[in-house]
């Protein structure tokens, strides 16, 4: 248990967390991101995370949590009843997905605002892509906030380069 600790610690960082390792909020941004993903019509086959970052910071007025997701596919249908034997599909295609939410600070299963964007992961990386999700997840962050959310220096060098 003492080795709980220091992960509560680097909440704040950026933190690379392995599969069931997230809070029960970024659980849940997953949970949502992945239904979304697997609504879309074009997305025939089942998808898992295979890496997940996640960023989650508490202002008064909530909770932001983000969340880079690295997909894969496997060799389930997405219709498939059974998915517990999927097999990864390590050639093929791997979208990454950003997620960004605010949960409400008094009742945390209010969603204050959110953000999601699904790609190819050199689609992703493009910087015109990059500057909107940026602008997208701190227009995410600051909902229901006013003025007074507290930001941490160095916390995360989003502004550069972006319009004030």
């Amino acid at each position: 248990a003492e080795m709980r600790l220091p992960a509560l610690l680097c909440l704040a960082a950026l933190v690379a967390l392995a599969s069931g390792g997230q809070s029960p909020l970024q659980r849940r941004v997953l949970r949502e991101l992945l239904e979304q993903f697997h609504g879309r019509s074009n997305v025939q086959f089942l998808f898992k995370e295979q890496a997940v970052e996640g960023v989650e910071r508490e202002d008064s007025s909530g909770t932001f949590v983000q969340l880079r997701v690295s997909l894969v596919q496997t060799s389930c249908s997405k219709r498939a009843q059974r998915r517990h034997n999927c097999r990864l599909m390590e050639s093929r295609r791997k979208p990454v997905c950003l997620a960004c939410y605010k949960f409400d600070r008094s009742d945390v299963s209010k969603v204050l605002d959110k953000y999601h964007n699904c790609g190819p992961s050199h689609h992703l990386a493009a910087k015109e892509i990059k500057h909107r999700d940026e602008a997208e997840c701190r227009a995410v962050e600051e909902a229901g906030g006013g003025e007074d959310g507290f930001y941490l220096p160095g916390m995360f060098a989003f502004s550069k380069g972006l319009p004030p």
